[in-house]
C-alpha cells in the first residue's frame, strides 16, 4: 500500500492553468497505473488521464489537447497539467495507483473553475 497526497488545486479563471501535484509515500516500483480522477457535485467520479509504468497515457475526450499527466520517479511524484481550464472541470480531483485489482486513493484536492 502506499500513501498519496494531492496539492495544487484552487480558484482559476476559465482558460487559465493549474498544475496539480500528487506525492507517493514510498518509491513505486513494478506494474503500475498512476491516474488522476475527479468528481463534481451530484456526478459520479470519472476518469481523467492515467499513466502507466511504461509509460503509455491515456486521456478522457474532455481533457485532450488540455491536460497532461506526467511523472518524475526519482521525486515519487505524479503531475497533472491543466490548462485552458473551463468551468465543468470544476471537481475535486483524486490521484489513483492501480496494481492488479488493488487502488489507492488520495484524498483529492478541489479545482474550481469561475469567473
Amino acid at each position: 500500500q502506499v500513501q498519496l497526497v494531492e496539492s495544487g488545486g484552487g480558484l482559476v479563471q476559465p482558460g487559465g492553468s493549474l498544475r496539480l501535484s500528487c506525492a507517493a509515500s514510498r518509491r513505486i516500483i513494478g506494474f503500475y497505473v498512476m491516474g488522476w480522477y475527479r468528481q463534481a457535485p451530484g456526478k459520479q467520479r470519472e476518469l481523467v488521464a492515467t499513466l502507466t509504468s511504461s509509460g503509455t497515457t491515456n486521456y478522457a475526450d474532455s481533457v485532450k489537447g488540455r491536460f497532461t499527466i506526467s511523472r518524475d520517479n526519482a521525486k515519487n511524484m505524479v503531475y497533472l497539467q491543466m490548462n485552458s481550464l473551463k468551468p465543468d472541470d470544476t471537481a475535486v480531483y483524486y490521484c489513483n495507483r492501480r496494481v492488479g485489482v488493488h487502488d489507492d486513493w488520495g484524498l483529492g484536492t478541489q479545482v474550481t473553475v469561475s469567473s
